[in-house]
């Protein structure tokens, strides 16, 4: 008995912590498992109308947060926005939305994404995810996936231009860029990859 206890204790602070972490990893794959599974769901019953209205206030919000972000857009190949995404729950919680692909300024097809995350989360949040496809042919890797995993599939660099400066094609080097909006404005420090985008079909 004693000598367990002894063993015990000597193990590495870093490897019980370790042991500790397993069940919310374990949690947190099950929950991304589940969503991604479920595609779409329900969230397809909102109609095309319904989120061209939502997207043009998603980018109304953009302009005023970020600087430059009209001309910024216009040179784009495409912009992917999904408006009012929602994290909800306590501990564990998933996020889903919907948004719409436009190219020229025009709405072109309609997507969900689908997310997990964990940590302490009280109630329901929102947040607008706006992907930038700075170049045609990651445009078109993407338009051509059937299941387009951010990380996976291509690589989403969130941008972080700091406060009260602006932004330009100049300072972009990536193919696929990412803004998250939030309550408070733009946010930082955070990550887009594992999130599953699935096209949807809508009648206009």
């Amino acid at each position: 008995m004693s000598e367990t206890m002894s063993s015990r204790k000597s193990q590495p602070t870093s490897q019980r912590r370790r042991r500790r972490a397993r069940p919310a990893t374990v949690l947190r794959a099950a929950f991304l498992a589940l969503l991604l599974a479920a595609g779409p769901g329900p969230l397809a019953a909102a109609s095309a109308q319904a989120i061209d209205a939502k997207v043009d206030a998603a980018l109304e919000r953009f302009h005023k947060e970020v600087k430059g972000a009209a001309e910024f857009l216009q040179s784009a190949k495409g912009v992917l926005v999904f408006a009012g995404v929602i994290k909800a729950g306590i501990g564990v919680g998933g996020e889903r939305g919907e948004g719409a692909l436009r190219i020229g300024g025009k709405t072109v097809d309609y997507y969900s994404i689908t997310s997990a995350s964990i940590g302490l989360q009280l109630g329901a949040q929102k947040k607008d995810v706006i992907l930038v496809f700075m170049e045609s042919r990651a445009l078109d890797k993407f338009r051509e996936s059937e299941g387009w995993k951010a990380g996976v599939d291509g690589s989403v660099a969130l941008i972080d231009i700091g406060v009260g400066k602006s932004i330009d094609t100049a300072t972009v080097k990536s193919p696929i860029v990412g803004f998250v909006v939030g309550q408070k404005g733009l946010m930082y420090n955070l990550t887009l990859e594992g999130s599953k985008i699935h096209r949807l079909k809508k009648a206009k």
